[in-house]
């Protein structure tokens, strides 16, 4: 899907290193933080195990990424409880369905304080006890909707 550009997740050196290159695309190469950054994200994929680690990008946007894991749960969930959360930095709670007709809670994070935004995406699979839990991170904010809409466009196509 154009604007979502996904990394290997064969070691976390490549991963790292696929990242990078993707970041210094689209952020130049000047950027000192880029390489510990995309050090970081490769190591929580690999050891959270995700399946997914990719970078969204808008040409009004600072880059975010997105990564996301199959959870097994121990029972079927039910989404409706996702649609209570609450707390000073959630923004937003939205209850719905995919393209792909699986139910899923959308929860947006904005820090009261500081800068950033993170979108988390449960998409539940009323079939077997497994959720896929999506997060994407915006370390600056900047151009968050433009950002959100490309990774929600993403995300309504799952399929387990």
């Amino acid at each position: 899907m154009p604007g979502v550009t996904p990394v290997a997740l064969g070691s976390p050196e490549r991963t790292a290193g696929e990242l990078l290159a993707v970041l210094r695309r689209i952020k130049g190469t000047r950027d000192p933080g880029l390489e510990v950054s995309a050090t970081q994200a490769a190591e929580m994929a690999h050891r959270h195990g995700f399946g997914l680690l990719a970078v969204v990008e808008h040409r009004d946007a600072d880059p975010g990424l997105l990564m996301a894991g199959v959870v097994p749960v121990d029972r079927p969930v039910d989404p409706a409880l996702g649609v209570r959360l609450d707390g000073p930095a959630i923004r937003d709670v939205t209850k719905g369905v995919t393209a792909t007709g699986y139910p899923v809670v959308i929860v947006e994070r904005i820090p009261v304080t500081g800068t950033g935004a993170q979108l988390q995406v449960v998409v539940t699979d009323p079939a077997q006890p497994r959720v896929a839990v999506f997060t994407l991170h915006s370390p600056t904010g900047r151009g968050w909707l433009d950002v959100a809409g490309l990774a929600g466009r993403f995300v309504s196509g799952v399929e387990f």
